[in-house]
């Protein structure tokens, strides 16, 4: 699954809006609605956030 698809299902999977899971992330709404549609992809230091969550929440991410 690609990050803009696990990012997304997390998110779902959590239910937070964009902002709700932007601030949890210490991000900026448009970060995440970027990495949603897939323009672009998280930080380093962001998907060693994102990882345990990924984890926790049984949620692969193809690299």
């Amino acid at each position: 699954m690609s990050y803009a698809e696990a990012i997304k299902k997390l998110r779902n999977k959590m239910i937070l809006t964009q902002t709700e899971f932007a601030a949890l992330l210490k991000v900026s709404f448009g970060a995440v609605n970027r990495w949603e549609s897939g323009k672009y992809k998280p930080t380093t230091k962001t998907k060693r956030k994102l990882a345990p969550l990924f984890e926790k929440y049984n949620i692969e991410v193809d690299e």
